[in-house]
């Protein structure tokens, strides 16, 4: 189910929650630029790991500990929820924003774990399926089948996919950031579109927007800062819990059940990272190599031995971004009931963009050393 709409027992007008969201995305945008600048001082040195690494960055950085800062902003907009709207009650003490809080604690935990002393996989694994299993058991889990054990099932992937795919992504200045902004600006969006607009909702999104807001400007290239396995594993569990309440579980303007809907709206929001995700393993494996073994093969290191240079990577998944925003704010505001010429649209456009970033990879190639 997605975000139930919450009223207050004090009227606000439009005029009003657009001061109190703007007012809030600024603070948390300059909350994130100071404590990122503390952490730039005295942990230049977190999370560098020198041998057997899953992930190979594409560039030097003074700092792994972005994510930190993440996670200190998110917990900050989780209490200040109470403060900006004293009157809602409940508030974020519901069970699917608890069951996000312990999700996200989780995969905080193991991604600075994993940081500091280079977990095992199977470890690392076995605790991002104990994060899905928190979101499920707090009432977050995908509703597209008959069977909830096929859903359970479909859940745990997506969760576990998405907190592989953003650490995946994590490997060029800036991408894997300005690919979760976009994600959290379509959920936003879509609250708006659907009138779902949950103020807890909205406080955490805008927050956490602007917390990667912040960090981007020590993440643009040349990066100071990279998000680390902390900050990876926080913002996939959180952009899963966006997906699944806001997109799987997302209707269109009538109510109806329309699971062509329900597919397509969460693979146009997070396109990127499944494009680059599926088109790396498909690459790895066809070359006889695991999946999970880093190496400089993703979609933004052939768009730089194409000539890109790392800016103008950054700049093109931001386009692409934006693009998919904007084509989940269509779907949830414009299509009424939901037609196949509108299915044949959004696969076209999805196979149209995983087509030509599977196809760089294989025309393209690393220049001679």
């Amino acid at each position: 189910m997605g975000p139930a709409e919450v009223s207050t027992p004090w009227p606000i007008s439009i005029a009003q929650l657009f001061l109190i969201y703007s007012g809030l995305f600024f603070a948390a945008l300059v909350f994130s630029l100071l404590i990122n600048s503390l952490f730039m001082r005295f942990a230049r040195n977190l999370g560098i790991r020198e041998k057997d690494q899953l992930i190979e960055r594409w560039s030097a950085s003074s700092s792994h500990a972005g994510g930190i800062g993440f996670f200190i902003v998110f917990l900050t907009c989780f209490t200040l929820h109470g403060v900006l709207f004293p009157s809602e009650g409940a508030g974020t003490l519901r069970p699917e924003l608890l069951g996000l809080l312990a999700a996200t604690a989780l995969g905080f935990l193991m991604g600075l774990a994993d940081d500091a002393y280079n977990t095992r996989p199977v470890l690392k694994f076995l605790v991002q399926l104990a994060c899905g299993a928190l979101l499920i058991a707090s009432g977050t889990c995908i509703e597209l089948f008959e069977s909830h054990s096929a859903n359970v099932v479909l859940t745990l992937f997506w969760v576990v996919g998405m907190m592989n795919s953003i650490n995946m992504l994590d490997n060029m200045d800036a991408v894997s950031t300005v690919a979760s902004i976009s994600i959290l600006a379509a959920g936003i969006l879509t609250m708006l579109a659907t009138g779902m607009q949950d103020p807890a909702f909205m406080v955490l999104l805008v927050g956490s927007m602007a917390s990667l807001s912040g960090f981007l400007f020590f993440n643009w290239n040349p990066s100071r800062m990279f998000m680390g396995d902390t900050g990876s594993q926080f913002l996939g569990v959180l952009i899963a819990f966006v997906g699944i309440r806001l997109f799987w579980n997302g209707h269109g303007p009538t109510g109806a059940w329309e699971p062509a809907r329900q597919v397509l709206a969460p693979i146009i929001v997070f396109l990127l990272p499944i494009a680059d995700t599926t088109t790396v393993s498909i690459n790895r494996m066809l070359r006889g190599k695991s999946p999970f073994v880093g190496g400089r093969d993703h979609t933004t290191h052939h768009l730089s031995y194409l000539g890109l240079s790392d800016g103008q990577v950054a700049l093109t998944f931001i386009g692409i971004g934006l693009l998919n925003t904007f084509l989940a704010y269509v779907i949830f505001r414009y299509i009424e009931i939901w037609q196949n010429l509108h299915t044949a649209i959004f696969v076209s456009y999805a196979l149209l963009v995983f087509g030509t970033l599977f196809i760089i990879t294989r025309r393209s190639s690393p220049p001679a050393t």
